[in-house]
């Protein structure tokens, strides 16, 4: 039996697999990024890192990738469901919106980019075609990396986000016409390269327009027809199906793979089974995609690293200096501000992964030599590797370019002090709760917030909401703190809410904090640090789903009513004394009288 099987094969997916269930996990637990862990991990135990060593050391086998093709075909589908993901994230309408930068800075991009260094590799002594084809093969970026790098940052939907998507798109549509030129040049076609490429990319559009009008029409029957069988192994194939199908077509039409995905995506963001279908894949695709990486790391040869350590040095700068001064410049142009510039040309000034397709193809076709191929795969693979240390450095560095912007004369409506007055910290749905039953109630209060954006609507649609940052202590005061009889906290960032209560207590120890909370274990911790009261938003959930139920088994409404508050005091009785205190004690500390209790529990089931 074991003779009928690829050994090599499944050593290798062993290693692979061993990568992803022992390496990654102990570099997120060193705060270390898995992206690295899979690019040094290929590096290490590829066919050019230990596995060159297999002949001298024969265990090695069992621990090193035999043959990158035994595990490069199911790696690329890593970046084809990563594509997937990103067409669900966005809709036609929000690409639609994107259009101006997609093709116009990306566009600009390429073209600048091509230009500029495959006009460094013509002084170098390299032909015009090969100028050319290394020029447009090192332009395009990483979108696997990048786009992981964001997304685990959830920074997609920022400035440097959005404008890194819109080129890195325009770099995955250019990807056609590439492929297209260098098989031209090493077919030697009688047809102008002009014309076959245009005839190409009509062909492509023709492919992407079926490829969206078949996906339109069948993708959301297949959908309901599927989860009316009310099988999860069913959906599963159905998505996987529809990923992989998806790209077959596009790859059949002589496009990426990823592309056809990515249409597959936006086809069915509009749906109602987006979440259950992110859900569904959402394990495939960190799998896959470390596969991909692991790949990626295996294409990076360590003796280039020492035959011409300084030419690697001066190159690797220099194409992420290049494209960093042409992107940063025309991200400006494109009026996108200095702090989102700088990082998207930080971001995308390494080489792609598309540079190992496009130049070993070249290779293939005896276009470019083999020593300058490996050379610049080096190259692409060490810049590729910088991409998560450039995003912390470009976080870092951005700040510092941030314009001032001009404070909306709304926002600069300093807040009145009072007295006897609360203060509501949050002026969301939950801010926007608590101060409509103080305004039943003929309750005076101040609310403050520091969205910039949402005040002046809220002030013209008559509530005085005031802009400020309730962090900071002098805010405090300006609200009146110093006479306020309670603070009412609706935030929902744990680590705001605690540098609020922190800031509010240090100014006063006897003022009622009535703040929310997370769930039990953030509200012990805010009782620990000084509130009067906490609404776990998880326990008043449960309260309220118990009264309606309760109500609607036909149980007195009052009796229920009763219960519930019963309920509720157990709970915060139980979370004081958690935290170190009991009801009485904390009452005391703040300086309240039980006579003003009901202003406590009045806050409370407002937020």
């Amino acid at each position: 039996m074991a003779a009928s099987i690829n050994i090599d094969a499944y050593s290798d997916a062993l290693v692979v697999l061993g990568t992803a269930g022992i390496v990654v996990p102990l570099l997120r637990r060193w705060g270390l990024n898995p992206v690295l862990g899979y690019l040094a991990a290929g590096a290490l135990l590829g066919p050019l890192g230990l596995g060159s060593l297999i002949g001298s050391f024969p265990f090695l086998y069992w621990v090193t990738v035999v043959d990158a093709k035994n595990v490069a075909g199911i790696a690329q589908l890593g970046v084809v469901f990563l594509l997937f993901l990103i067409g669900m994230e966005l809709s036609f309408e929000r690409l639609k919106a994107m259009h101006r930068l997609v093709f116009g800075l990306g566009s600009l991009q390429i073209v600048l980019s091509t230009a500029a260094i495959g006009g460094v590799a013509f002084l170098a002594g390299n032909t015009t075609d090969v100028s050319i084809i290394l020029g447009a093969c090192l332009a395009l970026s990483s979108t696997a990396i990048v786009v992981e790098v964001l997304s685990n940052q959830g920074r997609l939907a920022t400035a440097a986000g959005r404008a890194s998507f819109s080129v890195l798109l325009a770099q995955d549509l250019a990807v056609i016409p590439v492929l297209l030129f260098v098989s031209i040049l090493g077919a030697g076609a009688s047809r102008s390269v002009m014309t076959s490429l245009l005839l190409a990319l009509v062909n492509a559009a023709l492919a992407i327009g079926a490829i969206a009008l078949i996906g339109r029409l069948f993708l959301r029957p297949l959908f309901r027809l599927v989860a009316s069988a009310g099988t999860n192994e069913l959906f599963v194939a159905a998505a996987l199906f529809v990923i992989v199908g998806t790209g077959v077509a596009a790859a059949v039409a002589g496009l990426p793979m990823a592309l056809g995905a990515f249409i597959a995506g936006l086809l069915l963001a509009e749906t109602e089974f987006r979440k259950a279908i992110e859900t569904t894949i959402g394990p495939f695709k960190g799998l896959l995609l470390g596969l991909f990486f692991f790949t990626v790391g295996m294409s990076l040869d360590f003796r280039e690293l020492t035959r011409q350590p300084l030419l690697l040095f001066v190159s690797v700068v220099g194409l992420i200096g290049i494209k960093f001064i042409l992107l940063t410049g025309l991200a400006r142009i494109f009026r996108t501000p200095w702090s989102a510039a700088i990082e998207t040309g930080l971001l995308l000034g390494p080489g792609g992964e598309f540079a190992f397709v496009g130049i070993s193809m070249a290779t293939t076709l005896g276009l470019i030599d083999a020593n300058l191929s490996s050379f610049t795969l080096a190259v692409t693979s060490i810049t590729m590797v910088l991409i998560p240390v450039l995003s912390h450095f470009a976080q870092q560095l951005a700040p510092k370019f941030k314009e001032p912007k001009a404070l909306d004369h709304e926002l600069a409506i300093a807040p009145s002090g009072g007295k006897g007055h609360a203060i509501v910290i949050g002026y969301g749905r939950v801010g926007q709760v608590v101060c409509s039953m103080l305004d039943r109630h003929s309750f005076r209060y101040i609310a403050v917030d520091n969205d910039a954006a949402a005040i002046p609507k809220h002030q013209r649609n008559g509530r005085k909401v005031y802009y400020g940052d309730a962090r900071n202590s002098e805010f405090l005061k300006s609200c009146g703190l110093p006479e306020a009889r309670a603070v009412v906290v609706t935030v929902a960032a744990e680590a705001a809410i605690d540098e609020i209560v922190r800031q509010v207590r240090a100014l006063r120890t006897d003022v009622i904090i009535v703040s929310r909370a997370r769930d039990a274990t953030h509200a012990r911790h805010l009782y620990a640090i000084g509130v009067t009261d906490a609404v776990p938003e998880t326990i008043e959930a449960s309260l309220q789903l118990s009264e309606a139920t309760l109500i609607g088994l036909g149980l007195a409404t009052g009796l229920v009513i009763a219960s519930v508050h019963e309920k509720r005091d157990e709970f915060r009785r139980e979370l004081q004394q958690a935290a170190g205190r009991s009801g009485n004690e904390r009452l005391t500390r703040s300086g309240q009288k039980p006579s003003d209790r009901h202003v406590s529990d009045e806050c409370s089931l407002s937020g």
